[in-house]
């Protein structure tokens, strides 16, 4: 059995608490407050609007631990205003333009394209008897409603190939 992290236990408590009118993402995603450094990274991206306005959206949530995990001076780099292109792609490699909950995946591999931002990029969506995993993150909660989307929480940050 996996051992759960402090941020992947709230989760799990989030994802049993949320009410059926939940708000948008990044307000649910706000509330559970373990996902600060992905909510400054996507305001920084200019992309948090796009995560309150848009509809049927699937998003692979970092934690703030994830993030931590990261080398260090990564996130803080990304975070500048000239590196402002790689942090919009490495936030829309998680992100699905449509919803997919943990219910649809077959129990095998799938690919999936991510929101469009320079290109096509696919994830990598497997599930098996070990639960679910996206490239190489494993989705800790799953199916966490949002009002215009689901959130799947994920224990790693996700960085896309060049």
């Amino acid at each position: 059995m996996r051992k759960l992290t402090l941020g992947a236990t709230m989760a799990l408590a989030l994802a049993t608490a949320v009410p059926a009118t939940a708000g948008n993402i990044v307000e649910v995603a706000k509330g559970a407050g373990t996902f600060n450094t992905l909510l400054a990274a996507a305001e920084a991206a200019g992309l948090a609007g796009a995560l309150v306005e848009g509809d049927n959206l699937t998003v692979f949530a970092p934690t703030d631990e994830a993030f931590a995990a990261l080398p260090a001076g990564t996130v803080e780099t990304l975070l500048k205003p000239e590196n402002k292109d790689q942090l919009v792609a490495v936030l829309s490699y998680h992100v699905l333009p449509r919803e997919l909950a943990s219910n649809m995946l077959p129990g095998r591999t799938i690919h999936v394209k991510t929101i469009k931002q320079g290109g096509d990029r696919t994830l990598a969506v497997t599930k098996g008897g070990g639960g679910v995993t996206v490239d190489e993150a494993n989705v800790v909660a799953a199916d966490i409603r949002a009002d215009n989307g689901i959130i799947h929480v994920i224990d790693k940050v996700m960085l896309p190939s060049s």
